[in-house]
């Protein structure tokens, strides 16, 4: 069996991908959820995964562009935060700040590290920001870390990963990647990977699961079958269920489509099809 990590984003963005996500990683249908810690709905969604701890794993979904970044004052959007990645970068030591306070808010409710960390539309990877990430990581969560590491290594007693937060390289791999796929990846998967590689930190292999969120059930489900046999081992597909989709909900549609699929028969049977076992991140080779 392969084992790949299926990863459920845009947990806490609202009470319908909240309910969603949990349900389906109750049924096993998912491995991993990103959290929106920025989410007013956060401190109150984390309770819907108190039965899931250690059986999925739980990370931060670090966030500069949500309207939820924009209401905490370093928000930007998507545009006009990739023109700054590119035009010189981030200030990292500002960057540093605002994760560390989003780390400090998923910790607060989760009362433990993340098991990882991405980004809400891929900016973990952008210049200013991926340095001071991996910085952050090393610091709160390395070997020298102090009571957070003892509390991590505690923590790993019960079930949840012991060692330090892993990353997500958004680059899909070789033979897989469309145009999204290309610019998304040109943001920096492969600095952020050297970077983190220096620091000892690990990342994951590849990324799929990216698509333009158009189409129904039908073409989710033939996407899924190739993102299924074309996932390297050690891979991450991401995927952004809803149990319903709701009307502020830009992408609300193709989030109630993706839980209908992934809840469904259909997506069993090409998981066996792929010969596929979805795994927690501490289940990977390197991971």
């Amino acid at each position: 069996m392969k084992g790949l990590i299926l990863c459920a984003d845009d947990f806490a963005v609202n009470a319908s991908a909240s309910l969603g996500i949990a349900k389906l990683a109750a049924m096993g249908r998912i491995s991993a959820t990103s959290v929106m810690v920025l989410s007013p709905r956060w401190p109150q969604d984390v309770a819907l995964l108190q039965s899931l701890r250690g059986r999925i794993d739980v990370g931060l979904h670090l966030d500069w562009t949500s309207d939820f970044a924009l209401a905490a004052g370093h928000g930007l959007s998507l545009g006009a935060a990739m023109r700054k990645a590119v035009l010189g970068g981030f200030d990292p030591s500002a960057a540093r700040v605002v994760i560390e306070r989003q780390l400090d808010a998923f910790e607060a409710q989760w009362q433990a590290p993340p098991d990882y960390v991405d980004g809400h539309q891929h900016v973990q990877q952008f210049a200013g920001i991926r340095q001071a990430l991996v910085q952050a990581l090393s610091s709160r969560y390395g070997s020298g870390s102090g009571q957070r590491c003892q509390n991590r290594r505690d923590e790993g007693q019960d079930g949840l990963n012991p060692s330090t937060p892993y990353l997500r390289i958004s680059r899909a791999p070789a033979g897989a990647a469309d145009l999204k796929s290309r610019v998304i990846a040109a943001m920096g998967a492969n600095a952020l990977e050297n970077i983190a590689a220096d620091a000892h930190l690990t990342g994951a292999k590849a990324l799929l699961g990216i698509y333009d969120f158009a189409g129904d059930q039908s073409r989710y489900s033939r996407l899924m079958q190739g993102w299924l046999r074309d996932a390297p081992a050690g891979s991450i597909i991401m995927c952004h269920p809803a149990q319903a989709a709701e009307p502020d909900d830009v992408i609300g549609v193709a989030r109630a489509e993706e839980f209908a699929y992934l809840s469904g028969p259909d997506f069993s049977q090409a998981l066996a099809h792929a010969g596929v076992q979805l795994v927690r991140g501490v289940a990977l080779a390197g991971l």
